[in-house]
């Protein structure tokens, strides 16, 4: 297993790129001809044919391989991505297109880029760009886009979900079940009631601001911190109170989650030292990004009690080995990374990964909240 400082440094390597002159913008309607387009999604196998909605697989393809081969365009889907004699990299050198997933994420490395000397554009279908080294991708004048809110509602819902199972202590009791144990008192001890509870939100953008929302009719006591205040009225609507130094808000909270992108800033931001500082018996949740947290550190935590419990689907590499921590360390009730890949959600990330191919065939722009990466300039978020 990897070090925490490799791990880092590894999440950091695709948030740099050590060039710092002016990007050469590619042109990204340069022609009319014919486009190779790369997918890269999760497998699917026997489950690809039982819903006839399930787009966000290889074999489902984004549902636009019709599409694009009636307009006379190549598109080539694969799940294999990450060694060097991957599928992906075949198609690295002459590809004008690469779509990904952030739960099956090809990583697109400074290396990469510039082995693609054709790529001009690069689509996640979801929320989330960070598999992507963003100032590279800037430097080579590459533009990059998500379909911004495609996924908020799923990932809000699921962490609400992941709170009242570590509150209410629900996977010792579910194991219970499954190997014929009975025993009340082993999950009784530590299952507690949400109401009244602090529950604080690191990032306050669409998704924390819907998990504010479905929270207040819990009664808990509901802090946010975020480079922004939210309005008042919003404010007012949630009943969150804005807290504008992180390091003092959290050892107010029984329950923190993680709402923040991945940057060069966030990554490994949730070591030893800042988890020491925690209300001991804390609850996280995290959807947002692995690397946001020191991975042995976590585990560390859980094992001594001082995380009271740890839920999330985000990890650092996805997919994550089979010797990662997380895995196996107590009072957690981790999942793969499928919060935001619900088949609502599929459907619209599908639909607007489309309109984005729709309209860079016809030269037209992008809706501005998809931007990531625009003529050499990253979104603030990002920055």
């Amino acid at each position: 297993m990897a070090t925490r400082k490799a791990v880092v440094l590894g999440a950091q390597s695709l948030l740099r790129s050590s060039s710092t002159s002016s990007p050469s913008i590619r042109n990204l309607h340069a022609s009319s001809e014919s486009k190779k387009i790369v997918g890269v999604f999760y497998k699917a196998n026997e489950y690809a044919s039982m819903n006839p909605n399930f787009v966000g697989c290889a074999e489902g393809a984004l549902g636009i391989r019709d599409w694009l081969e009636s307009q006379g365009h190549q598109y080539i889907v694969t799940d294999d991505k990450d060694s060097p004699n991957s599928e992906l990299e075949k198609h690295i050198p002459d590809l004008h297109v690469l779509i990904s997933t952030p739960f099956h994420p090809a990583y697109v490395t400074a290396e990469r880029i510039k082995k693609a000397k054709n790529l001009q554009l690069l689509l996640t279908a979801g929320i989330g760009s960070d598999h992507i080294d963003l100032k590279a991708a800037a430097a080579a004048g590459l533009t990059v886009a998500e379909v911004t809110g495609s996924n908020v509602v799923s990932v809000a819902e699921d962490e609400l979900m992941r709170i009242l199972i570590l509150v209410r202590n629900f996977v010792p009791g579910y194991k219970q079940v499954i190997t014929g144990d009975w025993n009340v008192a082993a999950i009784a001890h530590r299952a507690y009631d949400l109401e009244g509870k602090t529950v604080g939100t690191v990032g306050a953008g669409r998704i924390g601001r819907l998990l504010l929302q479905r929270l207040k009719p819990f009664n808990c006591n509901l802090l946010y911190h975020d480079r922004v205040k939210m309005d008042s009225d919003l404010e007012s609507q949630t009943g969150a109170k804005y807290e504008e130094d992180l390091d003092a808000m959290l050892p107010k909270c029984d329950i923190i989650v993680i709402n923040m992108p991945l940057t060069e800033k966030t990554a490994g931001m949730f070591n030893k030292e800042k988890i020491a500082k925690l209300k001991k018996g804390v609850l996280i949740v995290n959807n947002a990004r692995g690397a946001i947290m020191d991975t042995q550190a976590v585990a560390d935590a859980c094992s001594s009690g001082h995380i009271a419990g740890y839920s999330g689907d985000v990890w650092f590499p996805q997919p994550a080995p089979k010797d990662h921590p997380w895995r196996y360390m107590p009072n957690q009730a981790m999942t793969p990374h499928i919060s935001g890949t619900t088949i609502d959600a599929q459907l619209r990330y599908a639909a607007g990964v489309k309109d984005m191919l729709d309209k860079y065939f016809k030269g037209e722009d992008f809706p501005a909240q998809n931007y990531i990466v625009k003529e050499g300039e990253l979104a603030s978020q990002y920055r």
